[in-house]
């Protein structure tokens, strides 16, 4: 029986990240965790988030130019356009090519103001965003979401699923892969929900997969399998 959360809580995606480390001691990864002003709040290979204005470089990153959310930096001679909450861009000493391949270890998370910790991802290669809670037994997700990643719910078991709210149909089944980064594990259960709810659970279907290590606010995850 998976458990949903008793009560939903919204947090500001600005102070979120997500930062990949790969296995390379030469790799690099870059998020945008938010924007003071005109800006940009980096976080460079899981370190303390650093405020960088146009034109400045930090950790060999260079800020071209800053827009509302979203900011232009320079990584190895390559462009990127990152915007708050995305995921982070990663390259390495070949080029990214773990990063495109999905076979980094580690995931290093930043909580939010709300003490939340939140991520982009994919299932199935779809775009995802995820709410971390150790609470749920599996990844959880609407049929809105199933049926937007192709998930092919309806021949998995059929269960009932106890909520605050009461009890809501639900399904039992198995995703083909899940992704964080430049993180990638394969077969990862979950459960489909026939009710609304405002983020996808990474549940611990996925977390159990790796160990987990906690520091104030950032949240280390080692791939173990």
């Amino acid at each position: 029986m998976a458990r949903l959360p008793a009560r939903w809580m919204f947090a500001s995606l600005l102070g979120m990240a997500v930062a990949v480390i790969l296995p390379s001691a030469h790799a690099q990864s870059v998020a945008l965790a938010g924007m003071l002003g005109s800006k940009a709040l980096l976080v460079v290979n899981g370190g303390a988030p650093k405020s960088v204005a146009a034109g400045e470089t930090h950790q060999g990153v260079k800020v071209v130019s800053t827009t509302g959310d979203q900011a232009v930096l320079e990584l190895s001679g390559r462009r990127h356009t990152l915007r708050v909450g995305d995921a982070p861009v990663s390259v390495g000493a070949g080029g990214g090519a773990g990063a495109q391949a999905g076979q980094g270890n580690k995931i290093v998370l930043m909580a939010g103001s709300g003490g939340h910790f939140m991520t982009q991802g994919q299932i199935n290669g779809k775009a995802a965003q995820f709410l971390v809670d150790t609470g749920a037994t599996a990844i959880s997700m609407t049929v809105a979401d199933a049926e937007r990643m192709g998930v092919d719910y309806k021949s998995g078991q059929r269960v009932q699923l106890s909520t605050a709210n009461g009890v809501v149909i639900g399904w039992r089944t198995s995703l083909a892969s899940v992704r964080v980064g430049d993180v990638e594990v394969f077969n990862v259960d979950a459960v489909v929900a026939a009710r609304d709810m405002p983020f996808m659970l990474l549940g611990n279907s996925f977390l159990t997969r790796f160990q987990m290590l906690r520091e104030n606010d950032q949240m280390t995850l080692i791939k173990r399998y």
